[in-house]
Parts: C-alpha cells; structure tokens; sequence
C-alpha cells in the first residue's frame, strides 16, 4: 500500500461499503464501486475514503458484530464478474429488479439471494471449481496463503448445519481443538461444502485487493476500521477459546444514562495468552488487513489498556471492574479492622425480611411469595430476620431464571447489585463503581469509610500504571506490525495515560467536533479548530451520531456555535449555503486527517437531501432494527459525478485544506 507522508494534511470521507450505488452493484454497495467513488473523490479533491469493517458478520447487520475477523463479507461480492457467472444473468437480473430500488438495502433477504445465487454458480460450475483446489492450483495456492479459511469454512459448515445457532447452543463441537478441526476440514465428505466458502472468499480477496490496488494507483488512501472486540459467535472465538475470555463481557461502568452499566456481551481477550503467543492473532488479522488499506482505525482503543469486564452470570454491568486492575486483598482489608464478619457485610447482599414484604407492595399473595423466593434463593442468618443468597445464585441470570413472583425478582436483582466490594474468588476483592452509594458503605464509622476509600482510590492509582504499560505494549507490537498509519477511536473518558502512549506511539487520535471542548470550564466552550492536535482526524459526524444536518437543526446549540464560527447570521434550518459554511470552518482544523461522511459532503448539493434528517443516519445506538447499518447513497454514484453544482461546491471546500 501507499507511502504516506506523515506531516500532509488530507481531506477524506467516510461511507459504508454497502451504502454505494453504481450502475452495476445489486441492492448493496460492492467491492468493485470503490473504485467508482476513488474517481468521483478525485473530481471533488478528496485523498482518503474511510470504510467501516466489511467482515462477514452473518444474521448481524451491524458491522461491528462479526462472524469473523478475518473472512469477507460476502454481500459485498459483485456476482457478475465471477466468471463462473456466466449463464446465470437472468438471476443476477431478478435479484437486481428485487432489490435495487429500495431506500436502505434489505439486508437478510439480499444475503440470503446472493448466497442461495452463488450456491447454484457452485454447484453447476463444481467440476472447474474443484479442479482450481488441487495442489499446485490457484485456489490451492491461495488457501495456502490464507490459513485462517480453515477455521471459517469449518465453523459455517457446522452453523448451517445447526440451522444458524449460536455455537453455545449446538449439541456437538462448542468446544473444539486444534486437531479435530484439522480432521473436519480434511474429511472428504465436507470437502465440497468447505470448499464453497473458500471459492467465496477468494473472490472477495480478488475484488478488494483490485479495487484497492487501483485506489492506491490514483494516489488516495483507502483506511480501514477494525473493531477491537469479537462476537462471542464468531469463528474466532470459538476455534481459538485460549485467546478469549469466554467468562466475561466487555462493556462500560455506570453512569447517568446508563445507571446499570452497559453489558455488550463480547468476550474480553486474553492477553497473557496473547502475549506468549506473540500476539499473532492480531498480527495476523493486521498484515492481512495490510491487503487493502494504507491507513486504518482501531475501534476503542481504551479496550488495549484496560476493559469494563463483567461476569457471564450477570445482565448488567453493574458489578465490572476494569481488567487489569489491582484488587484489595483480604489482609489488606483486616489490617483496616474488617474481620470476616464485615468483610460478608461489605461483599455480599443482605436482604432484610421487611424489604422482600415492601417489595410486594401488598399484594394479597405477599406470605407464600415471600416464603417461596426465601426455599429458592436465600439463606437464613441464624435466627436473625436477615438473609443471603444461596451459593447456587452466580449473577443476574440465575435470578432471571428463578420461578418467584415477578416484584421479588426485580427486588432480587437490585439487592444483588447493592454491594461495596464484588469477590474475586481468590481472596481478593474489586469495588463497585458507586461503591459509596449502596447499604453497607454509610452503615460504617467515618473513619472506617475514610480509609476504605483511601485503599480503592489507592488501588486504582497502582491500577493506571498497569493500564499504560499494558496499552503501550500492545500498542507497540500492533502499530509496527505493518505500515499502514494507525489512528484511534480514542472517545469518552480516558484515563492520562491513553493521550501519553498514543502521542508515544504517532497514533492519531479522535476529536468529533460537537464533542471537542473544553469540558468543566464555565460554559464548556468549543476548542478552535487551530488547536486541534496535529496527530489527530478531526470529523463533525460519525456512523453512531447524527449527520451534520441533523444535528444542525434538532441537537446543536446554534447560538453557541454561531458565536464560536463568529457567523451571527447562519440560518437555523440547514441548507447548502450553512453546510459550505459549518464545513468550511471544520476543514480548517490543524488535524492530519479532516474527515467528513459522505452525506454531510451531499448536503452541498439541494438535490440530495432526504425529507427527514433521520433517515439519513447509520446506526442509532442501543437500537436493534432493520434501520441500522443499512443506509445507502441517495443515487448512484455517476449520477453524483453528473451532479456539477455538487462537484464545485466539494472542489471550493476541499480547496481550503
């Protein structure tokens, strides 16, 4: 891929693959469009095109969700310049006619066509096929090149044959090892179906490597992204477990708008594993990344230093911790003078009778309710009306599972969240998040709570070295792995040491500019754009936020912003004359990268704005419909190059970087 010159400042855009239209793509954007848009960015002065991931994330729409790190999606693949195609015409027509004049592409029923299509191109063109995989052959020679074909075809092999479930969920192989899945993929009888997901892959490969070759030949910078986290059902964290932590789930502590945490239920990695192995999972994953991009960015970055991990047994992420960390241990906790009785008291729920009847707010059936949820769930302190869990209950989901009244339920699993400390199982002990506000903690003397609190804020301060040297190691081994130039998604609140290590290290990080100020001073100015860090890519919008426009007219504080632009006079309701204003300002940032989506750059034209702003978003986060990720071009992309008042508003802004 390019060498890119580290100090020239560049002008890019961000779109999904699956968002672009051309003349010849079927319902989705298509590996071969890129070299569409490379053309239409050189015509507007655009030098970087920005891709979200484009792995095979199967039922997932979502991008960030996949089966794989490494296999291709095969949505993205152009049909019809297979030539094995040849002969199916009518078919590619027919999906074609079914699928390309839908506003967002469908995307379960378009893959499911696409693959059910490419099964019949398969079966009908076995006999070459099969002839291309023996020794000494291309398709041969390219699963060489490609070791990590046998763990994907292996794992879709045994997922269709389990009708899509999760592998958890099948009744043979959710644990595999190394040379069972060596015995599956050389039987003979799966060779046929194993071998159609290679055929698969290497035409992705194909395609992506000549789009990207020709970008790289017009002198643009293709960057890719790469989410740091794994779907739990994912070839990957099923063939390599080892790498994994299958017990946990990262997610993100309490706070405000999300009083519970938030749970996102992928495996957090192991990295003492990973290490003694080089790191050659991810190395892997980025020199094949190397294939296709010159640039690329790793998706929370915060998650290589340090992760919110939860327990598998629990819903929330209410009682994480952040993996590493330095726990309190058991002595540390009797020479503060908590004896093991205290110690239970600070650890474990306590569940008074009177708050299970309170709980049952005086429903008529309170007595039986009461004494069932105590048989199923709880243990009695001696003679006293005061009970704990029975050691069967593990997390959240045990109390999810439990045949009790509903109210006691909901009272169950916020009792068994109202804790100081959360046990380790090896003597030590990790603090709740808001450990101050729960039963226990007001219950202790002042000075009992002085010096517990002293030792947590203690232990977390032993707990940030950890996490830069930690992230610097990693960091370190990833970034010099390949030559493609590293920036971060480094968003959110973020320890010191993650700006330290990535300023150490040339990664760029992230500064989205309706975030970018100056939190915590009288009235939270906007930072001017000429202070932005030059090791940085500065953008007004990205996938999980609104577009410019929207943000424009129902979220931004336009007066604020007007007086920070000093443009008084800007209208309120958004028009090509306010984009090529807001624009014109941010592409003047100091950053290396200025980095705008694709539909923030269409609102230059009048031709291209949606009647509703919000149908021109990616993804609404925390929402699961079949809205998100499925956003496409609001024409193709020639008629956007035929589009000349477009073409000279995106050369008049382009031209001020």
């Amino acid at each position: 891929m390019r060498i890119l010159d580290p100090k020239k400042r560049l002008t890019g855009i961000a779109v999904p693959l699956g968002a672009l239209r051309s003349n010849k793509s079927i319902g989705v954007g298509e590996f071969p469009d890129l070299v569409e848009l490379a053309q239409f960015c050189k015509a507007i002065g655009v030098e970087l095109i920005q891709l979200l991931p484009v792995n095979d994330s199967g039922f997932q729409s979502s991008p960030y969700s996949a089966l794989t790190a490494f296999a291709l999606h095969p949505i993205y693949l152009r049909i019809g310049d297979l030539p094995e195609s040849h002969g199916f015409e009518k078919q590619l027509q027919e999906i074609k006619d079914r699928f390309e004049g839908l506003d967002r592409f469908a995307y379960g029923p378009l893959q499911d066509a696409k693959l059910a299509l490419l099964r019949d191109i398969f079966n009908k063109k076995k006999h070459d096929i099969l002839a291309a995989a023996k020794a000494g052959q291309p398709l041969h020679s390219w699963i060489l090149e490609n070791p990590w074909i046998k763990d994907y075809a292996v794992y879709r092999r045994l997922k269709d044959l389990n009708h899509g479930a999760h592998w958890k969920e099948w009744k043979q192989f959710r644990d595999i090892d190394a040379k069972t899945l060596d015995s599956f993929w050389n039987n003979p009888e799966y060779h046929e179906e194993h071998l159609f997901w290679v055929w698969v892959q290497e035409a992705l490969d194909r395609q992506f490597r000549q789009a990207a070759k020709i970008i790289n030949d017009m002198g643009l910078i293709l960057k890719g992204d790469i989410p740091i986290l794994m779907n739990e059902d994912s070839a990957d964290v099923w063939a390599h477990s080892e790498f994994f932590n299958r017990d946990l789930s990262a997610g993100a502590p309490p706070e405000p708008l999300n009083p519970l945490g938030q749970n996102w239920q992928f495996p957090t990695y192991n990295w003492g594993t990973l290490a003694k192995a080089g790191y050659s999972w991810w190395i892997d994953r980025l020199r094949l990344a190397d294939r296709y991009y010159s640039a690329y960015r790793i998706d929370h970055v915060l998650g290589f230093f340090r992760i919110w991990s939860s327990s598998r047994r629990d819903i929330s992420a209410t009682l994480g911790r952040f993996v590493p960390s330095v726990p309190i241990t058991t002595e540390e906790l009797m020479n503060l003078g908590f004896d093991s009785a205290r110690i239970r008291w600070l650890s474990e729920p306590h569940i008074p009778s009177s708050e299970m009847y309170e709980a049952m707010k005086g429903d008529p059936a309170t007595e039986a309710a009461v004494r069932k949820a105590a048989v199923k769930a709880l243990n009695q302190i001696g003679n006293e009306e005061l009970w704990l869990f029975k050691n069967e209950i593990t997390g959240e989901i045990d109390i999810e599972q439990l045949d009790i009244h509903p109210l006691l339920k909901e009272y169950f699993q916020k009792v068994w969240r109202n804790r100081v400390l959360v046990p380790q199982g090896d003597g030590t002990y990790c603090p709740t998040w808001t450990y101050w506000d729960t039963r226990a903690f007001p219950t202790l003397s002042e000075t009992e709570r002085r010096n517990l609190d002293s030792l947590i804020q203690q232990k977390r301060r032993e707990s940030e070295q950890l996490w830069e040297d930690q992230g610097r190691t990693i960091l370190s081994v990833l970034t010099s792995s390949t030559s493609m130039i590293p920036c971060a998604e480094d968003l959110g609140a973020i320890p010191p040491c993650v700006p330290k290590v990535l300023q150490e290290l040339g990664i760029l990080g992230l500064k989205i500019v309706r975030w970018t100020r100056r939190w915590g001073e009288w009235g939270e100015p906007y930072i001017p754009f000429n202070e932005y860090p030059e090791l940085s890519v500065c953008t007004p919008a990205v996938h999980d936020t609104s577009t410019v426009r929207q943000w424009w007219e129902n979220e931004v504080d336009r007066e604020q912003f007007k007086q920070f632009l000093n443009e008084p006079s800007l209208q309120d309701r958004y028009n090509p004359d306010t984009a090529r204003i807001l624009l014109g300002h941010i592409i003047k940032s100091t950053s290396r990268f200025c980095i705008f989506q694709i539909q923030d750059l269409l609102h230059l034209s009048p031709r291209w704005y949606s009647p509703n702003p919000k149908d021109e978003r990616i993804n609404v986060p925390g929402s699961v419909n079949d809205f998100n990720w499925t956003y496409r071009l609001p024409g193709t992309i020639e008629q956007l190059q035929a589009d000349k008042e477009l073409i000279k508003s995106c050369k008049d802004l382009t031209s001020k970087r």
